[in-house]
């Protein structure tokens, strides 16, 4: 399939692409992906709807840690991802007082802070054109033979940035995303809602022809 047809039915499926974490500011957004790390979007928004409820940039970066993990508990891998966060309100505050700066090196320094988190948030702040790979773009991306099954997440990162126009990755991604959690999910897809089945080697293998 080329390139310009797999996007048009992206966006006939996908019509509306985001970022489905909630945040009103910088610094939640890069918090809530941090957390976002093996949790759901949706379960992320019920804690960071109590995070950030109490708790500004300054009152993170002061936190008693334990207060924070009882919060973002549920959120798994909690006491690490607790020191994160105070680890990470620390260093925007004492580095660009509170703000989440537009320099890629920087960010994935930041404890937690890898290449996907950066890339969604230098994507949704700053409109960097970017594509973070997800668990769910990743198997969308290996299904509809855009990458190698052996890939590495950076392995497809490249490759999806070579084969997509570079002013369409952030709406790519979004889409690619929304389309694994919604549509071709890990375990029983809706294949029957997909317009990309035929080009999708999960379907061929596994459901076209029982």
């Amino acid at each position: 399939m080329k390139i310009n047809e797999l996007l048009n039915k992206l966006d006939i499926m996908i019509p509306d692409a985001r970022c489905e974490l909630n945040y009103n500011k910088d610094y939640e957004l890069l918090i809530a992906t941090v957390l976002s790390a093996q949790c759901t979007d949706a379960r992320v928004n019920k804690v960071t709807k109590v995070l950030f409820s109490k708790y500004n940039i300054n009152d993170l970066a002061t936190a008693n840690q334990l207060d924070i993990e009882k919060i973002i508990y549920s959120c798994g891998n909690y006491k690490k991802k607790s020191s994160y966060i105070i680890s990470i309100a620390k260093s925007l505050i004492n580095d660009f007082n509170g703000k989440v700066p537009n320099d890629r090196e920087y960010l994935e320094s930041l404890p937690g802070v890898g290449r996907k988190t950066t890339n969604v948030v230098l994507s949704n702040i700053y409109d960097v054109p970017a594509i973070a790979v997800d668990t769910h773009v990743n198997r969308v991306s290996k299904r509809l033979n855009l990458a190698k099954n052996s890939d590495t997440v950076l392995d497809v990162e490249k490759k999806l940035m070579k084969k997509i126009p570079k002013e369409k990755w952030s709406r790519v991604h979004h889409q690619l995303v929304l389309f694994g959690r919604y549509i071709c999910k890990s375990q029983n897809p809706e294949c029957d809602k997909c317009l990309l089945k035929e080009n999708c080697a999960y379907y061929k293998k596994y459901i076209k022809n029982k």
